[in-house]
């Protein structure tokens, strides 16, 4: 049923999966901008070895 679909209306599934892909691109640079993700790895391991440190003091 699907394929049936895609198959009779190929030009307009890729119409909005261009568009979606391009929404999803600009949610995505809006995001960057906001919080950047420069780093983030470093902070996430941060917060999680002072989460372990703190629940090892409280032990």
């Amino acid at each position: 049923m699907v394929i049936g679909y895609y198959l009779r209306h190929r030009d307009e599934v890729h119409t909005y999966l261009a568009e979606r892909q391009y929404q999803a691109n600009m949610i995505q640079q809006e995001v960057e901008q906001r919080f950047s993700p420069i780093g983030i790895c470093d902070r996430l391991l941060a917060r999680r070895n002072q989460s372990i440190g703190a629940s090892k003091r409280s032990s």
